[in-house]
């Protein structure tokens, strides 16, 4: 088999990410829809919502269980196509801002986990409370440091900025190009 083979017979994994309340589960839903694929919902917001209380470093390894098995789920039962509401990143990201330190497991699942394609949501947007996160004034650095992330994990990355309409299509532009990439690679 040709190295690398086996990768491009699993379907292409995008991750909608970035820093709190900038659209991420809107676009990934209307990602799913529009090109009929599964996709996973954050897991973290799940969590704090259940745990009723502010996240604690306790609460760390406990996501990152969850997103990983909301994300195999969702994976599980694609063909071409999955989309992922954050993944592991998110977590890394978090648990090293908020606690300093991310534990070992999660930054090693993290990048053995990669996705094919990141799509990196700006806070180029009006902050939109959802009744967990609290930290709109922080959305920048926290870019900053989903972007610094990404680049020391090797991750393709799009950015997505602007109103809704232009989100949504830089999104799908993005997620288009990469399937068209993918199909010629199986075919060669």
């Amino acid at each position: 088999m040709i190295p690398g083979r086996e990768a491009l017979l699993k379907p292409l994994s995008v991750v909608v990410t970035g820093s709190e309340c900038t659209g991420k589960t809107t676009l990934a839903a209307a990602l799913a829809t529009r090109f009929g694929c599964p996709w996973s919902p954050e897991f973290a917001r799940r969590h704090a919502e259940a745990v009723g209380a502010t996240l604690g470093s306790e609460d760390v390894e406990p996501i990152a269980r969850g997103q990983r098995d909301a994300e195999d789920a969702a994976t599980a039962i694609a063909e071409r196509l999955v989309v992922h509401d954050t993944d592991l990143v998110s977590t890394l990201v978090y648990a090293r801002h908020y606690y300093g330190a991310c534990p070992d497991w999660i930054e090693e699942a993290a990048r053995a986990r990669r996705a094919d394609l990141y799509l990196l949501l700006h806070p180029d947007t009006a902050w939109a409370s959802d009744g967990v996160r609290d930290r709109p004034r922080h959305r920048e650095e926290m870019h900053a440091l989903f972007g610094a992330t990404l680049a020391e994990l090797g991750a393709v990355v799009v950015e997505v900025r602007g109103p809704w309409e232009k989100r949504r299509l830089t999104a799908e532009q993005a997620v288009a190009a990469a399937l068209a990439a993918r199909a010629g690679q199986r075919r060669a």
